[in-house]
């Protein structure tokens, strides 16, 4: 009996992660009983990955417009901002967690592949990618093989694909032991009004399928991103895509070639759920229908399954609706890069979506009833603070004794993976490639790409402490956007429009989407103070480990991708450059030690709530900074992060073989003015030259600003006592994590 034809009953729906009352609803939507392969096409197209049918009613309700917008959250692949001179960019993030988590190579390198594709569909060159890593203990085995496999996997593919990465993080805590987060981010550039459309419409125009053939790789990868890991997740092995770069750079560069003619009606990648993914929603989009006849997709396998061809995530796939009559063009562009461009269908009026394979009709059901925003479920989960919320709140600095040493402090903080150079993994992902990446022989907080042929530049950054959030969602995830527009404005550029992956528990367990609620909540506030509206993103659930005995999430990470535009003749960068050079910091130290890396690591103390953070102060601090730079009064600017002030001036101090004497608040504890992470807070050199004009600026503005000490030819003193040179600190902090991750 045909597998496709035969009865889809609740025991499949059930088995494929649907639930009775979805089930249910499929039989209302088609007026009759599904066959198993439409069951397994809603199956597909209703996960959560899909349908964000747990997170849609929180997600609406992000800000989502602003003046440099092009299109909205939701429109289209990925978001686009007008950045000036006729010129827009195409930004987005999105994870690869589940797949990285069972074949780390292949995980993260489609988790590259697909958010490219995200960005070349509508029509833009990529430029530059980020990428934000979660682990577990760095000391562990598995965590170890997690992290060469994603390593590898980011670099192997974006390499060979030909797009620099400019930045990104790296996090490790126990929390992410069994399910790391390898979030991807990528940016590129078009004109504006030369982008593609994800919509299909035009009755009897041809729906082609370009790029590579289809396999069995990657079936139900969607349905596998919607629930828990647990002990017996390897056997989804086949869950797992795999990806070709080269395949990628060809299927870029025909699409492009493509985008400069008049054939394109629409264009989407094959991404989650595959082609029934790509007709359905650009079929919902345009308000028609398709018939698509399977056996004319170029399959890697014989015998495949209506299903499997349907639902495979097979990499390196567009569907494309081209203008009748432009049928030969298009197939010779295809044709010259080596690429299949089938014509597999055609565009109906709808509303049914319809698939036939070996003549027979195998899949009839409306298109909209596929899609999020259409028939797809929409859910109101409950939601409910945790016990350990208020606990946190709690904690009282004074219960923590001060440490007799603190240089011995800054020695451990400096060897600690989640403070020292990242720069093992930096090094084996190409970052000139393109020729764009502005480098200099220091860094920025934010990378930097060159926007040829104009005066500006994007500076973009990728954010989220997810200790901060795990404490406090609603503060922790306000500061991410404050931290991403942090780190832009000190390198010199304005912040714009943000994308976020967002990374979460069960979405059934009250306390886990509790976190997610009070984290949408808290980015919502801090978007609308900032000004940087949310173009789109990702939500991933189900990012926990469960056992017999236990059901144990990750972290709640809300990463922040954020982009702004920079005039490259304000291009700021975070190192001290010369001996004598007065050292400032605008924005105010706290009594503070919450939540910090010094708390949570030194102390073993993970129960205290969020940093300090004031979000008006904030803004005050960022345009201070801004105009700072814009005035050419001072000559480096570097944001206090992880590790406190203490890290910040060490980093700032190192490219130049500089060092630093300091002098303490005496209102401080000296634990928390060092190694405390309030938020707000910007380290600036100036040269003697520029003194007077400095102090005459900042003497009239709202904001404070303490003088700190001035920069040294090597030696760190602080408060007159000698802590050795920068260089000792220097050796550990740029070679604990190969170390770590190197030794047997």
């Amino acid at each position: 009996m045909n597998v496709d034809t035969q009865k889809g009953t609740l025991d499949h729906a059930k088995e494929l992660g649907l639930l009775e009352e979805e089930y249910n609803k499929i039989k209302e939507i088609l007026g009759r009983e599904p066959n198993f392969c439409e069951v397994a096409v809603y199956s597909g197209m209703w996960s959560e990955h899909c349908s964000y049918k747990n997170s849609i009613v929180w997600l609406k309700t992000l800000p989502k417009d602003g003046p440099h917008l092009l299109t909205k959250a939701g429109e289209e692949n990925a978001g686009l901002v007008d950045i000036g001179d006729g010129l827009a960019c195409c930004f987005k993030i999105e994870s690869h967690n589940h797949p990285s988590a069972i074949e780390p190579y292949q995980g993260a390198a489609t988790g590259v592949g697909g958010i490219n594709r995200d960005i070349f569909t509508m029509g833009a060159r990529p430029i530059a990618q980020l990428n934000s890593l979660r682990f577990g203990d760095i000391d562990s085995d598995r965590t170890k093989w997690l992290v060469k496999g994603v390593v590898k996997g980011i670099g192997n593919y974006g390499n060979a694909f030909g797009v620099p990465v400019v930045g990104g993080e790296v996090f490790f805590d126990k929390s992410y032991n069994t399910n790391p987060l390898v979030n991807a981010f990528s940016a590129g550039i078009v004109k504006v009004g030369e982008t593609l459309s994800a919509t299909a419409h035009g009755v009897g125009n041809p729906v082609y399928i370009v790029g590579s053939s289809t396999g069995k790789d990657g079936i139900h990868g969607a349905s596998f991103a919607s629930r828990d890991i647990t002990e017996e997740s390897a056997d989804d092995l086949p869950s797992v895509q795999v990806g070709d770069p080269f395949q990628e750079k060809l299927l870029l560069e025909a699409t492009l070639e493509l985008a400069q003619t008049n054939a394109v009606v629409g264009m989407q990648d094959m991404g989650a759920a595959g082609i029934i993914c790509s007709t359905s929603e650009m079929s919902a989009d345009g308000e028609v229908g398709m018939d698509i006849d399977l056996d004319k997709v170029p399959t890697r396998q014989e015998g495949m399954s209506a299903f499997e061809i349907l639902l495979s995530e097979s990499q390196e796939r567009m569907l494309a609706v081209i203008e009748k009559g432009n049928e030969a063009e298009v197939e010779a562009i295809f044709e010259k890069w080596d690429l299949n461009a089938v014509k597999i269908g055609e565009v109906t009026e709808g509303p049914n979506l319809r698939f036939y394979k070996n003549g027979e009709l195998v899949v009839e059901a409306p298109a909209e009833s596929l899609v999020l925003g259409g028939g797809a479920p929409v859910y109101h989960r409950e939601y409910t603070e945790p016990a350990y919320y208020k606990e946190y709140q709690q904690f009282n600095i004074d219960d923590v004794k001060q440490p007799e040493d603190l240089k011995e402090v800054a020695m451990w903080l400096v060897n600690q993976p989640n403070i020292a150079s990242k720069s093992w993994v930096a090094e084996q992902y190409d970052s000139m490639v393109g020729t764009r990446t502005m480098v200099t022989n220091a860094p920025s907080d934010a990378g930097i790409v060159n926007i040829k042929g104009t005066d500006k530049a994007l500076a973009m950054s990728v954010d989220c402490n997810s200790r901060y959030v795990q404490a406090d969602p609603f503060k922790g995830a306000s500061i991410a956007v404050a931290e991403a527009a942090r780190n832009i404005v000190v390198s010199g550029g304005e912040p714009s429009a943000i994308t976020n992956c967002l990374n979460f528990g069960n979405p059934y367990n009250p306390e886990s989407y509790w976190q997610f609620v009070m984290s949408i909540k808290g980015m919502s506030a801090a978007c609308e103070h900032f000004k940087t509206p949310v173009t789109g993103g990702n939500v991933s659930f189900y990012n926990q480990t469960v056992t017999e005995t236990e059901e144990t999430p990750v972290f709640p990470t809300p990463t922040i991708g954020m982009i702004g535009v920079m005039d490259k003749k304000y291009r700021m960068t975070l190192d001290f450059k010369r001996e004598s050079d007065h050292i400032f910091l605008i924005g105010e130290s706290q009594n503070d030690i919450a939540s910090s890396e010094y708390l949570a690591g030194y102390h073993k103390i993970e129960a205290s709530p969020a940093p300090y953070f004031d979000m008006d102060e904030e803004s005050n601090v960022q345009s201070t900074v801004t105009e700072l730079i814009k005035k050419e009064l001072i000559v480096s600017a570097h944001d206090c992060a992880d590790g406190g002030l203490f890290v910040s001036l060490l980093e700032s101090a190192m490219p130049n073989g500089l060092g630093f004497r300091v002098n303490s608040n005496a209102d401080l504890r000296k634990d928390a003015f060092l190694f405390g992470e309030a938020q707000g807070r910007v380290v600036v050199s100036v040269p003697q030259a520029l003194f007077e004009d400095f102090m005459e600026y900042i003497s009239g503005k709202d904001v404070p600003c303490s003088a700190l000490g001035y920069v040294t030819s090597g030696d760190i003193l602080i408060d007159d006592e000698d802590w050795g040179s920068a260089s000792e600190f220097q050796t550990p902090y740029e070679t604990i994590l190969e170390k770590k991750l190197t030794e047997k």
